[in-house]
């Protein structure tokens, strides 16, 4: 990373400089504010609301019973999907890493909390480097430098217009994608 090989990078260190937004969401029992604060719990209120704003989150977090007070339970088993990722979302916009990871962050929703996350995820990648897994690629078209693995290797990389050009895995998966 910046010409440092990993090994040699402290593995704190390098935790600090990443924001992950999971699959599946890793809530904890808590109040939903607990759960955003977890990426810096030294955040004011306005930076939380300002995170969760940006997350498309604060408009139904204000609408819960105790707002940002709300305790959660395990896993947040109050919320729905979508409400879930885009708490981790709010946590992700708060810790404001220079590194974003992205890992299916998607996958499981419907088709109105994905446009919502959709938007959020566009916003949060804005002047990151960001590493998307993804098997829906939406998001993918966004993104300057695609790289398609296929059993564990490197098998195609340039951007949409390039991949899909090159007629090969990428442009099929776009085409059963579309399809």
């Amino acid at each position: 990373v910046g010409g440092v090989p990993l090994g040699d990078i402290d593995a704190a260190a390098w935790r600090r400089q990443v924001a992950w937004v999971p699959q599946m969401p890793h809530l904890f029992y808590g109040s939903v504010l607990e759960n955003i604060r977890m990426a810096r719990p030294d955040a004011s209120m306005e930076e939380v609301n300002a995170a969760a704003r940006a997350a498309h989150a604060h408009e139904f977090i204000s609408a819960l019973p105790q707002g940002y007070d709300t305790p959660l339970g395990e896993r947040g088993a109050r919320l729905s999907g979508g409400q879930a990722q885009r708490v981790a979302i709010a946590r992700a916009f708060l810790k404001d890493a220079p590194v974003l990871l992205l890992d299916e962050a998607t996958a499981h929703l419907d088709a109105r909390s994905e446009a919502l996350v959709q938007e959020s995820l566009t916003s949060l990648m804005s002047g990151r480097t960001v590493l998307i897994i993804a098997h829906r690629l939406k998001l993918a078209t966004t993104v300057d430098q695609i790289v398609v693995m296929h059993e564990g290797r490197a098998v195609e990389q340039g951007d949409h217009e390039t991949l899909l050009r090159r007629n090969g895995l990428y442009g099929q998966l776009v085409a059963s994608y579309q399809g």
